[in-house]
């Protein structure tokens, strides 16, 4: 999507230029992704496609800092195998994530897809940089009043929020993996029909750290990610 109707759409409050200048940024990225050797190890391939996870609360609505499931998220289950295009998709947006986060010097970045899951419809991490995070968020109003994540993969409305702790005590909704995050911003991924196929997800352990620059990257991301989005059914 060009950065100008995804500003239109999202009304979102970002200058153009900053945009386009992390968008030629993430166009090098890619570039040079696809010069580069598909995973030759099982445990290099591994690394794309499985990541740690924390455990859960009893009722599943948060995550338990610092305790980790014994056993990796496998995307594998999720993507339906390890297919050339999975991977080749996986290897750019782990790119995409990599120069975002060294450009921005955010603390954490995620890119989720919406896909079907034996459960119900849920927003499917496929890459991210930082501390481990859920990996799965179920796309329901009720989890929703709980999480952006979902609250923007539902209403394709972008959430930037300044002060996590202030507005999650005025009653607004936010998951916490990070006691550390003060600050977040969620945008929406669209597809080329139009409809809402994901989310990027980004945290900082500043308050108010969105600034121009780094919203300009993440809709550059929310530009460019859904060109290279593993395929669903």
């Amino acid at each position: 999507m060009d950065p100008r109707d995804y500003l239109s759409r999202t009304k979102l409050v970002v200058p153009e230029r900053a945009v386009r200048e992390a968008q030629t940024k993430l166009w090098e990225v890619l570039d040079e992704a696809r010069k580069a050797s598909i995973p030759a190890t099982p445990h290099a391939l591994g690394r794309l496609y499985s990541y740690k996870v924390p455990k859960l609360s009893a009722d599943g609505t948060c995550s338990l800092v610092d305790e980790l499931q014994e056993t990796p998220y496998d995307l594998s289950d999720a993507l339906g195998g390890r297919g050339m295009r999975n991977t080749l998709s996986l290897m750019v947006l782990s790119g995409f994530l990599e120069a975002t986060i060294n450009h921005t010097r955010l603390d954490w970045l995620g890119v989720y897809q919406a896909r079907s899951r034996p459960s119900g419809k849920a927003l499917v991490k496929l890459s991210a940089k930082g501390s481990p995070s859920r990996a799965e968020f179920p796309l329901t109003d009720d989890f929703a009043t709980r999480s952006n994540n979902v609250a923007v993969a539902l209403s394709g409305t972008p959430r930037v929020i300044r002060d996590v702790h202030e507005h999650a005590k005025a009653g607004g909704a936010y998951y916490e993996c990070d006691p550390k995050v003060r600050s977040e911003a969620c945008v929406p991924l669209f597809g080329t029909d139009g409809a809402i196929g994901g989310i990027i997800d980004a945290e900082h352990s500043t308050v108010g750290a969105f600034d121009d620059e780094k919203l300009g990257w993440l809709v550059a991301l929310a530009c460019e990610t859904p060109n290279h989005l593993p395929p669903t059914p």
